[in-house]
């Protein structure tokens, strides 16, 4: 189960981040300006936060695997598709289509980890199934911009729709929808009225997200047009970056369950992320930089599993589909903001300014981190 959501969240990924590495081919062979390009790279973040919260209602009322399978079905057909169009304007529109579809994998593969697996391993398995977006970047980082770059845009979007085709087949052999207790007025009542304490991490994690995707987004563009490096060069940088940053949702996941905490931990990323993005601000024209980023990709990533968890485990079974879909929603919709606002700011002010800026979101998110835990009645 914990394998199948793996594939289907890590492939969706190779789907929804992956055309950020199309940005300098889109800029070198369709003539897009910086903040154009990742426009057009942001459109698949647009498409995945019009339906997070629907695919989560749905998840809450047919269950895991069927909303799984219809989505990944629907982002392959639609990857395919973005294939054949021509014109920048009809690839945005395909592009924000297959993030419809993507959206799927949020709230579905997150509620089998929680499903399948008890509190005190909870952390663990869920930071290895958050692994699987920094996991589907490091591929696509790897594999689309020296594609595009050495045979073209459109033999590079056919990866992710390989991607998602393959994950499709595992999850249609291997997901069951975990049980759920029986219903009661408690569980079903909706969690939002009762605190402030969903909000509050909601709201954390919008604010962590912005640093998050600046990085993801412009990490390549800026080594391969600031740092002079190689297509191939980048891209393997970035790719290993997403790996380590994996790596780093594990061990934050497990640190979460042996402090039995998740929003201690969660305090804790906002400071690295905070520090590291000053630091990075500060550096950036000098070597260390690179170093730099290669933290900064594994620090600002490394709060999405503790707040995925928390959420799941007070949502409970019968609201956690829904609230998952917030939870996406909102993380998406500041990064499909995030990207072309920061291409804008890299424009005006330069790479250094715009990561110090980026540098306050997690220092405001330190006043939103609860103080404690909250779980759900059952």
């Amino acid at each position: 189960m914990l394998g199948a959501s793996v594939a289907a969240q890590g492939t969706a990924s190779v789907a929804i981040n992956g055309p950020a590495f199309l940005i300098p081919s889109l800029q070198d062979h369709r003539g897009l300006s910086l903040a154009e390009a990742g426009t057009v790279a942001a459109m698949p973040i647009a498409g995945v936060m019009c339906t997070l919260f629907l695919w989560g209602l749905l998840v809450d009322r047919v269950g895991e695997r069927t909303v799984l399978l219809a989505g990944l079905g629907g982002t392959a057909v639609f990857g395919a598709v973005a294939t054949l169009v021509e014109g920048t304007v009809a690839l945005a529109a395909a592009l924000f289509v297959v993030g419809l579809a993507a959206a799927s994998t949020g709230s579905a593969s997150g509620r089998i980890v929680v499903g399948w697996f008890p509190p005190q391993r909870r952390g663990l398995a869920m930071g290895i199934r958050q692994m699987a977006q920094p996991l589907g970047v490091a591929l696509g980082a790897a594999t689309i911009a020296v594609t595009a770059e050495h045979v073209s845009v459109r033999a590079a979007l056919w990866i992710p729709v390989v991607a998602v085709s393959a994950a499709f087949v595992v999850v249609a052999l291997v997901v069951i929808d975990p049980t759920r207790p029986k219903a009661t007025a408690a569980l079903t009542a909706n969690p939002y009225r009762a605190s402030r304490f969903l909000t509050r991490v909601h709201g954390v994690s919008v604010l962590l997200v912005v640093p998050q995707f600046l990085v993801w987004t412009y990490s390549l563009t800026w080594l391969v047009q600031e740092r002079h490096w190689s297509a191939a060069a980048a891209g393997g940088l970035v790719a290993l970056t997403h790996v380590i940053g994996a790596l780093g949702r594990i061990g934050v996941g497990h640190l979460s369950d042996v402090v039995g905490s998740r929003v201690r931990p969660l305090r804790w990323v906002a400071v690295a992320a905070a520090l590291t993005m000053a630091l990075l601000a500060l550096t950036e024209p000098l070597g260390v930089a690179v170093v730099l980023l290669v933290v900064a990709s594994t620090v600002t990533v490394a709060d999405n599993g503790l707040a995925f968890t928390s959420v799941a485990e007070r949502a409970g079974s019968f609201w956690s589909g829904r609230a998952l879909g917030i939870q996406n929603t909102a993380q998406y919709l500041t990064a499909a903001v995030a990207a072309p606002v920061a291409g804008v700011a890299i424009s005006e002010w330069g790479y250094a300014a715009t990561f110090g800026v980026a540098a306050l979101s997690p220092v405001i998110a330190l006043a939103l981190v609860p103080r404690q835990d909250e779980l759900s009645p059952e």
